[in-house]
């Protein structure tokens, strides 16, 4: 299959730089079926029906881009995944001035030492000191917002608020689960009222959201992997779902393609905790999930082939030209579609 078969045309206006305010204002394109119908946000309670549970990611992002220097050369490094107590694979900017031993110097006096590098690119930093990786990261790093949006304006200090989900506990990410970003306290309680519940699931999203797919066929890219966990209590309250006739609905592709590694053939959802690298594409037959709730992606990215996956192709090109001409806003700040298949 032809990556080039998930390409369209994006001006470069519909790209959002800010959040919709409140969040929940956002537009929202609903997929329901042969149905395509613009909403809000704050509106899904009635896009949806009682019973059905969604299925939000806990991850928090973390100030995962460091600048410093190595000698006279400036780094640039972005981390991607964790590796132990203290190191990090990062896609370092100028990785050809740096050696493996090599010490670097970020701001805040962190200084990490450079490991091998990985098959994908990466670099392995690894943090010295005694103080927790965690506090060095916080004082040298920097909101990691994606190149689109940092391209064409100054990461601030409202970032570090419009880039966290209101569900965001466990600190791990590189990238902030966006579909979750609309959810608002008010929104919540509507969607309760309504009789929709909620669980969460942890996925470290990681800087390979963010790489473009180069391979010219779709079955030659290879996809990062990502660390996730859901619990046994998750697990079971999502099997209960599906065993009382009820819908479960991912909200965003990360939680998705988590439920989806812990599922068996059968839709069973298991426990899981470790690493997961699903590449989902058209052809791939879903086993847990009932829907999804998404941004709007890239176009020849591994998340527009997923949600090709469930709509299909024609469908979701389609939509997405309807999207694009009724000013919907694209991708991380940008508005939602609902997708019911």
């Amino acid at each position: 299959m032809r990556v080039d078969l998930f390409d369209f045309d994006l001006p470069n206006d519909r790209i959002a730089l800010r959040p919709a305010e409140p969040k929940d204002s956002a537009r929202m394109l609903v997929l329901d079926g042969d149905r395509t119908e613009d909403h809000y946000v704050r509106n899904l309670a009635q896009c949806l029906e009682p019973g059905d549970v969604l299925v939000f990611n806990d991850t928090r992002v973390i100030p995962a881009q460091l600048e410093g220097r190595r000698g006279n050369a400036r780094i640039g490094a972005t981390l991607h995944k964790r590796e132990g107590m203290r190191s990090w694979h990062a896609f370092v900017r100028n990785v050809k001035r740096v050696r493996e031993g090599d010490k670097i110097d970020f701001a805040g006096g962190v200084t990490a030492l450079a490991g091998p590098r990985g098959d994908d690119g990466s670099l392995l930093l690894t943090f010295e000191g005694n103080e927790p990786p965690e506090i060095l990261i916080e004082r040298a790093g920097r909101m990691p917002l994606p190149p689109y949006i940092a391209s064409k304006r100054d990461v601030d200090a409202q970032d570090s608020r419009d880039y966290q989900t209101m569900f965001a506990k466990e600190k791990g990410a590189v990238a902030a689960p966006t579909a979750a970003l609309h959810f608002t306290p008010e929104l919540m309680e509507a969607l309760a009222v309504h009789g929709i519940e909620h669980v969460t699931l942890t996925l470290h999203v990681g800087a390979g959201t963010f790489l473009p797919v180069k391979a010219d066929n779709v079955g030659d890219h290879k996809m990062h992997a990502e660390w996730g966990r859901i619990d046994p209590a998750t697990a079971g309250r999502l099997n209960a779902t599906r065993a009382d006739g009820n819908r479960i609905i991912a909200v965003g592709t990360t939680s998705l393609r988590l439920i989806e590694s812990a599922a068996d053939e059968s839709g069973h959802i298991a426990p899981f905790e470790g690493d997961t690298d699903i590449f989902i594409t058209p052809g791939y037959q879903f086993r847990a999930i009932d829907g999804l709730m998404t941004n709007f992606h890239l176009p020849r990215s591994t998340l527009f082939m997923l949600v090709s996956a469930l709509m299909g192709r024609d469908r979701m090109l389609a939509a997405y030209r309807h999207a694009i001409d009724s000013g919907y806003r694209f991708y991380s700040y940008g508005d939602a579609s609902l997708l019911l298949p």
